[in-house]
């Protein structure tokens, strides 16, 4: 499909590009501008047939879209936020983003870096009287934002020698929002907060605090056997998940918002948004595969070149991605899950969009090399 796309790009490009000698001087033409518009048309019609597909062999109930910079080129809703009351999903729709929450917390932690509050080398000791054990009081903030403390359950052994391989912990990330409230004072929904309206996010908030009316209730099963998950979103800030690590409400909009901000450098200084992007740890998705891992975010080893992060808790599958070649941000948010069936097949409609957007990406670029 992309080739044949390719193919019908090149054509058009060359018969937009081709003019006869005007008998009268005409402006000038923007050859460039003729391009970029055929590659965003282009973009647009394979986006639409490639992901409606996704959306129909999976009957895939939440929101997916595709932005270039503040341009939209995807966006679909479809399902319901509500499955007893039969509420649609809208573009005003808050879900639960799950670890796409990390993100938001290293954020935090690198801000207080910037105040002089701390420092990413710091031993988590420093701040916090649970990590003053033999067993856990070499572990830096470094290696709780990049998983390689070896920290697994709180309290319990370390997994390996802290700093000597990659663990994936949510308690190490709620540890990591424990440091932020010692050192600024203030709780860690307080802080989350200040940040969306540091990002222009306008419907974010934290499973806690959440008062609006459009959240997207989690259900297991299917669209046609469901159950819901009890006490959401409250639950979000309780011991098994963690505000830091997973407790995070957010819409398709707001996280576009967010990439846009975080990615071009509205939130963190230049050197510190390239520490946080910096691959220090390498880890081996169970779903995605092997990628790089720097402070709370996930990356392509290889081309095309993007950050990214899943996240799932109980019925909230959801995915954002980040092209920083070209700007473009891909975002999947869903409320149900059939856990039954496991992880591999919930996560399959993300796979598979991110598969579309990854080679789409690759085959973008290519273009772009050519003219």
């Amino acid at each position: 499909m992309i080739k044949k796309f390719t193919f019908l790009f090149l054509f058009y490009c060359l018969c937009s590009c081709t003019t006869e000698t005007p008998a009268t001087p005409a402006a000038p033409v923007d050859k460039n501008a003729i391009i970029d518009s055929t590659i965003t048309a282009f973009q647009k019609t394979l986006l639409e047939q490639q992901i409606d597909s996704v959306f129909k062999k999976y009957n895939f109930n939440g929101s997916i879209a595709v932005f270039k910079d503040s341009l939209q080129l995807y966006r679909k809703d479809q399902g319901f936020s509500d499955f007893q009351k039969k509420v649609k999903i809208d573009s005003n729709t808050v879900f639960a983003i799950g670890s796409v929450s990390k993100q938001f917390t290293a954020s935090l932690i690198l801000l207080q870096m910037e105040q002089g509050k701390l420092n990413v080398t710091d031993k988590a000791s420093k701040f916090l009287k649970n990590f003053q054990t033999k067993e856990y009081e070499n572990i830096t903030i470094h290696q709780l934002l990049n998983h390689t403390s070896g920290l697994n359950t709180f309290g319990g052994k370390l997994m390996f020698r802290s700093g000597s391989d990659f663990f994936y912990s949510n308690d190490g990330f709620n540890a990591l929002g424990q440091i932020v409230e010692t050192v600024s004072g203030k709780t860690f929904d307080e802080n989350a907060l200040e940040l969306f309206k540091k990002a222009g996010m306008k419907n974010s908030s934290t499973g806690s605090v959440f008062e609006g009316k459009d959240f997207a209730s989690a259900y297991l099963g299917n669209t046609t056997k469901f159950a819901a998950v009890p006490n959401m979103p409250k639950r979000l800030a309780g011991k098994d998940i963690g505000t830091p690590a997973g407790g995070i409400l957010s819409t398709i909009q707001d996280l576009h918002i967010w990439n846009n901000a975080l990615y071009g450098g509205k939130i963190l200084k230049p050197e510190t948004l390239k520490q946080f992007l910096s691959k220090s740890a390498e880890r081996h998705h169970a779903i995605l595969g092997k990628m790089g891992y720097g402070y709370g975010i996930m990356m392509n080893i290889g081309k095309p070149e993007s950050y990214f992060h899943s996240g799932y808790i109980k019925g909230s599958p959801s995915l954002n991605i980040y092209y920083p070649q070209t700007k473009t941000s891909v975002i999947i948010l869903s409320n149900i899950a059939d856990e039954e069936k496991g992880k591999s097949s919930t996560f399959r409609p993300h796979v598979e969009v991110k598969k579309i957007t990854d080679h789409l990406e690759n085959t973008l670029l290519q273009l772009k090399t050519k003219h």
